[in-house]
């Protein structure tokens, strides 16, 4: 092990230029990298061929397909390693974040007792078409995901969870019946971006209706960020690797600067 431990130590690059940033393998900046998919051709010598031609047209170097096979008659999946040649600035790169200071459950009820002094009430749903509930349920569902309590768990927010395929229209009626605080969206599919055209009615709907600036409005699915979500409209997003703790935490102190300032 110290052997290995020495090894990696010599290969680390203490040097590292974060403004030409590329994958790593076995050596700093080596380019490595595995690559899969799927050519619509015969699995053939010409298919091998055909893929080692469009890894170099990505900027691979040295492509080699170390697997491949016949999905089915005219279709071939390939796995392939190459070295990448194109490098990016790191220095550069700024991702809009949601800005709060993640606190756990009981933090998060502490704060709202002392800065609000009142229950929070949020309404979550899956609409439009979205069947899928995962991602509202680990947010607001009691058991929450991963170690994580959902709203539902909080002693100071009240939390109704709609479920899936919650027109946008009966949402925001549910919202204006419970007199909701936050309203919570989780879009999930999105294929041909059908999640941009219900996120984008459910805002208009609440202009129409007077209530945009009324609520917080909160988005959130694997393929949203916080930078689309404000481009939406919304208040903020929350993409992969969210749970409910952001989410709380996020509210709590957002509606606290509103209302207290």
């Amino acid at each position: 092990m110290s052997g290995l431990n020495s090894m990696d130590e010599k290969n680390q690059d203490t040097s590292l230029d974060l403004t030409k940033i590329k994958p790593y393998g076995d050596t700093m900046n080596d380019g490595k990298t595995q690559i899969s998919f799927t050519l619509p051709v015969s699995c053939n010598d010409e298919a091998i061929e055909a893929a080692k031609q469009l890894m170099k047209k990505m900027g691979f170097e040295n492509p080699q397909v170390v697997y491949y096979k016949e999905l089915t008659k005219g279709f071939t999946f390939f796995n392939c390693y190459g070295s990448c040649t194109h490098t990016v600035d790191y220095s550069s790169i700024h991702v809009p974040k949601v800005e709060s200071t993640v606190m756990d459950m009981d933090e998060t009820d502490i704060f709202i007792k002392e800065n609000l002094g009142r229950k929070i009430v949020v309404v979550g749903a899956s609409t439009g078409t979205d069947a899928h509930t995962v991602g509202i349920d680990a947010i607001m569902n009691m058991k929450g995901y991963a170690g994580h309590f959902g709203l539902e768990r909080y002693e100071m927010f009240e939390a109704l969870n709609m479920g899936s395929q919650v027109p946008n229209d009966e949402f925001i009626a549910k919202a204006i019946e419970m007199k909701a605080d936050v309203l919570l969206v989780s879009q999930t599919v999105t294929q041909k971006d059908v999640h941009i055209k219900n996120l984008t009615e459910l805002v208009e709907m609440l202009e129409a209706e007077g209530l945009r600036e009324k609520v917080l409005l909160i988005c959130g699915g694997p393929r949203i960020s916080h930078e689309l979500a404000k481009e939406l409209g919304y208040d903020a997003g929350f993409s992969m690797n969210s749970y409910a703790d952001d989410v709380a935490s996020y509210v709590a102190q957002e509606l606290n600067r509103r209302i207290n300032g």
